[in-house]
Formats: structure tokens, C-alpha cells, sequence
């Protein structure tokens, strides 16, 4: 490179001097030395320019294999000449380096194209203007039974329902989609992702067929709602069964032989007492199943914390000054807000204090708190804490289960409807426990 550069300065002070000659012939009116001087300055001027030239085309077909990307090209180095030697082992070092990345690039996207063929969730990626397919996997093709999908506006002909939450489920969002594909109908999955280059928007769809999974989910849910159906309803059935077998044994002995085995008046009416009182057991046990299905809608207004609070204090506070049991409530904000169904709400807040009251009752400085804060997600946080028994881990994975209950005459259907109308929210409810400590319930907005 260093030779080049000398060159390059010995052509242009060559081509100043021959330059500088002429001039000085033409000053001393020496014009028969023009014929010898004239001729070299041309030559070298030529000499400079094709030189030059030559550097253009070659930086100028380097150019052209870049732009078509025809990184397999090779500049010829042994037969070049001097001055083009060093650029064209340049060339082939910068299409090499290029090559093997292209080559890397091929390698992760046939990857990359494998594993999303491979994988059952189908993808789907279109550009949002015009709604052009630019790519879809084999999963999406079978799920779907399309050989082939153009533009996602022609699904509209073949499932319209599907179409339409496509085109309004926004970037990050997910959402459960039946389809109906010819005879087959089931539940997909359908979350988005949106990306841009180029000036372009495009969407990326992703389907996921949740249907065996709801079906197994449902299934465990079933076998567990019948076991414990089954458990409840013979605990109940079966003294009754035994009470009614007991009674009429009696009753054929009595009217058999009066003397021998006498079956009062009183006897019987025992004994039905106890039947229907087992079976106003039993009635009750199904109202209370019942009860867990029958909120599927909310009223919701905008409501203070600080007059949920305010109503439940006055409520309970005769059962809390019977018990001895003190109250306190801690509001930073008296201005902090909630989205919530007040009915349902406070039946939430009095279940939790009423638990809370049941775990206390036996201590020497019973205590429950009521508290509100709003977390860094603009979350609304209601805690209902005591200083109680407190609660053993294994029992705080249960406690949520319905009808399970540590109570003696306790139904187990308390802390269940507390969850389902948190979830009925969009909110959540939690506990945090420890034993001989006390426990805090959780209501998350």
C-alpha cells in the first residue's frame, strides 16, 4: 500500500515538473522544445486518468456483486495490475467475510424455518396494509385446511368469525377463538405480535389449539367436583339410609310381636327427626354448591375504599366489641378508589373478617386490620390481616378449594366465592401465613 502511495506522489510531481518545463519553454519563447515536452505531459495525464479509471471500475463492479450480492465473485490479484493488486485482495477479503455471513444468515433462517415447521402452535405473518401472506407454517395449513393463503382477507369467505379477531386482536394481546374448520370445531389461542422495516407494518399471528388441554382441564375438574359430590353426598345418604333400615326392622318387629319389641309413637318421630334434619343437611350442602355458580355478572362503580371500610366497620363492630377483639384501620389515601361491585365486595370483606374474628377468638390481644394501598402497577391493594392461629402451608394450597373447610360445622364455600368474585373482577386473592404468627388475606385490583 506504502508503494502505491509513493507512486501516486512520484506521478504527480513528475507530471508538476513536465508541467512546470512548458511553461518555463513558453516564458523563454523556446518553442522547438515544446514538440519533445508536449507529448510526455499528455502521456502522463493519460497515465494518471486510466490509472484512476481503473480504480473506478474496479470500486464500481465491487459495487454492482455487492448490490445483486454475488459474494462468490473473485478478483483476479495474479494478473492485475501493481497499482490494482492491493484493492482486489481487499475485495476478496470483504466478499469472504460477507459470504460467510450471508452463509451464517441462511443457516439460522433454514433453523429457524425447521423448528416452525416443526413446532404445533401455527404462525401466520401478514403485512397490515395491504394484508399480504408472507409466511405461514404447515401447523396453520393443517389446523386451518388451507394449502395456501394469499392475503388474510381471504379467510373472510372461509370463516368470517375468525377473520374479524384477527383484524381487531391488537399487538400483545391474546384471546380464546372458536374455529370451524369444515366439519371440525375447536378452541384455538390466538396472540399477536406487530413488527416494522422497511416503512412496512406487519403482523405476526400465532394459533394454538387449547382444546385437549381444556378438555383435560375439565376432566380433572369434574373427577375432583364428583369425588368430592360423592364424599359429601354418602356422609350425608348413608346414616340416613342406615336410620330408615333401622326404623322399619323395628317397626315389622313391633307389629309381628307387640310384646317382645314394643315401637313407640315417640320412637318414630326420633327417628323421622333425624332423617329430615340429615336431610336439610344434605339440601343445604346442594344450595351452597349452587351458590358458586350463580354470580356470573357485575355492577360496577367506582367506590372509596375508606366507605367500604366505614360500612364493614359498622357492621361488625357489635360482634367485635362482644369479642373483645379490636380493629384497626390504616388508609394512607383517603381518596384511594376501586372498579368493583360493592354488594359483592363487602360479602368478600365480611367472609375475610369473619374468618379472621374465628382466628383470634383465642388470643390473649386479638387484632384485625384493615388496609389500602396503591402499588407501582397502578394497582389497588386491600389487606385483611390478623394475629391469629395463622394458617400451615399445606393448608394454604387448599383453603381456596370448595368445600374444603377446617371448621367442624364450616361449609368450605366462603374463601371459594371470595375468589371467584375476585376473579370475577379481573382481580386476584392471596394469603401470606405463618404459624402462631397470624395471616394476611390479599385483594388485588
Amino acid at each position: 500500500m506504502l508503494r502505491i502511495q509513493w507512486r501516486i506522489i512520484f506521478r504527480v510531481l513528475l507530471l508538476f515538473v513536465f508541467i512546470s518545463a512548458v511553461s518555463w519553454v513558453i516564458v523563454k519563447d523556446w518553442y522547438s522544445y515544446l514538440f519533445l515536452l508536449i507529448p510526455v505531459v499528455i502521456y502522463l495525464i493519460y497515465d494518471l486518468c486510466r490509472s484512476q479509471l481503473q480504480v473506478y471500475n474496479e470500486i464500481n463492479d465491487f459495487v454492482e456483486a455487492v448490490h445483486y450480492r454475488d459474494f462468490s465473485r473473485n478478483f483476479d490479484i495474479r494478473h492485475a495490475p501493481s497499482n490494482l493488486k492491493p484493492l482486489r485482495k481487499g475485495f476478496n477479503s470483504i466478499n469472504s467475510i460477507l459470504k460467510q455471513i450471508s452463509r451464517e444468515k441462511e443457516t439460522q433462517y433454514q433453523y429457524l424455518q425447521q423448528i416452525l415447521e416443526m413446532i404445533e402452535t401455527g404462525i401466520v405473518s401478514y403485512e397490515e396494509g395491504e394484508g399480504e401472506v408472507l409466511w405461514m407454517n404447515e401447523s396453520l395449513k393443517k389446523m386451518l385446511k388451507l394449502p395456501y393463503l394469499k392475503t388474510i382477507h381471504s379467510l373472510l369467505k372461509r370463516d368470517g368469525h375468525l377473520y374479524d379477531e384477527i383484524l381487531t386482536l391488537g399487538p400483545g394481546e391474546s384471546r380464546i377463538v372458536s374455529i370451524h374448520p369444515e366439519a371440525a370445531s375447536f378452541k384455538i389461542l390466538l396472540s399477536a405480535t406487530a413488527f416494522q422495516t422497511e416503512g412496512r407494518k406487519f403482523k405476526l399471528i400465532a394459533f394454538q389449539n387449547i382444546n385437549e388441554a381444556l378438555d383435560e382441564t375439565e376432566a380433572k375438574a369434574w373427577q375432583k367436583l364428583l369425588s368430592v359430590l360423592t364424599h359429601e353426598i354418602m356422609n350425608s345418604v348413608a346414616p340416613i339410609s342406615s336410620l330408615a333400615d333401622t326404623l322399619k326392622t323395628r317397626l315389622e318387629g313391633s307389629l309381628s310381636n307387640p310384646a317382645e319389641d314394643p315401637c313407640t309413637t315417640e320412637d318414630i318421630r326420633v327417628g323421622i327427626e333425624a332423617i329430615k334434619r340429615r336431610s336439610e343437611g344434605l339440601l343445604k350442602f346442594a344450595e351452597t354448591y349452587r351458590t358458586l355458580n350463580k354470580i356470573t355478572t357485575l355492577n360496577l362503580k367506582t367506590i372509596y375504599v375508606r366507605d367500604l371500610f366505614e360500612n364493614l366497620y359498622q357492621l361488625m363492630q357489635p360482634t367485635l366489641d362482644n369479642k373483645n377483639i379490636e380493629m384497626d384501620i390504616i388508609l394512607k389515601d383517603p381518596g384511594l378508589q376501586v372498579e368493583a361491585d360493592t354488594n359483592l365486595i363487602e360479602q368478600v370483606l365480611i367472609n375475610l373478617v369473619v374468618n379472621a374474628i374465628d382466628a383470634v377468638k383465642e388470643r390473649p390481644n386479638p387484632l384485625i386490620s384493615l388496609s389500602g394501598s396503591l402499588s407501582t402497577g397502578k394497582k389497588t391493594t386491600i389487606q385483611v390481616a390478623d394475629n391469629g392461629c395463622g394458617i400451615s402451608p399445606e393448608i394454604q394450597e387448599q383453603i381456596f378449594v370448595p368445600f374444603f373447610s377446617t371448621k367442624k360445622t364450616g361449609s368450605g364455600i366462603g374463601l371459594s366465592l371470595c375468589k371467584q368474585i375476585m376473579l370475577l373482577h379481573k382481580g386476584n386473592i392471596q394469603v401470606q401465613s405463618r404459624e402462631g404468627e397470624g395471616s394476611v388475606f390479599l385483594l388485588q385490583f
